[in-house]
């Protein structure tokens, strides 16, 4: 999400002498990092629990990182722990203050481990301080009676959409391959619409195979839909996003590097804070994730 200054930098910390993680035993979690979001999200183990990283700036936001590559950095460290059980279910995000340039440091601890599932901890902090929050849960799935309530949105293919950029002042927007099919970015002459409705193709460009990291990240996609019902831009920041997994690694693997169709809208304005609820369908049709906000706004 795009934001608008929330709080003041933290102050970056000072450089630490780490080891590097050991990722043999799992390469579709950890990549090449031949392509820039695998370089965004890259780790390094300093202890069992404690990871170092760096922002990137080619996910630069107005203030900080993309709120996406920042979730998405930290379930990457929750799949890097040596004890992780299965794969992502949930992942829930608290931004409590702006992310500064530079290292960063990740805690990531599990809370307790059951059968199927796994209970998770995660802290973000620059130099002593805390500025995100994370719980996650993982677990193991198996096959069970299934149903999608949910309807993907109606949409012509992606290829039949014209692609779109965003404003050229924000960075990480250039990572991705956007095509509005409903609810693109207002313009200066655009005006309040009667609804906060966004719908859209969207990929990783250069084009990358979908994994569950680029799919947190691609959950945080959505301008403020503010913006929209508004008709203009005005100050607003997520202060807490939820991503909850529907895909597992088969319907990752079929998705592969085609568009994921992308919709959001909002249920409530006011008070200065609104919600966003999300989905994330594949191409062909299976919801991958659902996704909520918390956005602060003011105006």
């Amino acid at each position: 999400m795009y934001v608008v200054i929330l709080r003041s930098p933290v102050p970056g910390r000072q450089e630490s002498t780490v080891t590097e993680l050991d990722t043999t035993r799992d390469t579709d979690v950890c990549g090449t990092g031949t392509h820039v979001f695998d370089d965004a999200v890259a780790l390094v183990a300093a202890d069992a629990h404690r990871y170092t990283g760096r922002t990137h700036p080619a996910y630069a936001n107005m203030v900080g990182p993309f709120g996406g590559i920042t979730a998405a950095t930290l379930l990457r460290a929750v799949q890097q722990h040596p004890e992780v059980l299965g794969v992502p279910l949930s992942l829930t995000v608290n931004y409590c203050g702006a992310l500064a340039d530079g290292e960063f440091e990740i805690v990531a601890r599990p809370v307790r481990t059951n059968r199927s599932t796994q209970h998770w901890s995660i802290e973000l902090s620059q130099d002593g301080a805390v500025t995100t929050t994370a719980t996650a849960v993982f677990g193991t799935r198996r096959e069970t009676w299934s149903s999608t309530e949910a309807v993907a949105p109606d949409a012509p293919p992606a290829e039949d959409v014209s692609e779109q950029s965003l404003p050229e002042f924000i960075a990480w927007a250039r990572n991705y391959e956007m095509r509005f099919v409903e609810g693109a970015v207002p313009g200066p002459e655009t005006g309040e619409h009667p609804d906060s409705t966004t719908t859209l193709w969207v990929r990783d460009t250069p084009p990358r195979p979908l994994d569950f990291a680029a799919l947190t990240a691609l959950s945080d996609v959505f301008y403020p839909r503010v913006f929209l019902r508004r008709g203009q831009y005005m100050p607003a920041g997520t202060v807490s996003l939820t991503v909850y997994f529907h895909a597992d690694e088969h319907a990752l693997d079929r998705q592969s590097d085609a568009s994921v169709l992308a919709t959001a809208r909002s249920q409530h304005f006011g008070k200065g804070y609104f919600d966003q609820s999300g989905e994330l369908w594949s191409s062909d049709g299976e919801l991958l994730a659902t996704t909520h906000q918390l956005v602060y706004f003011k105006g």
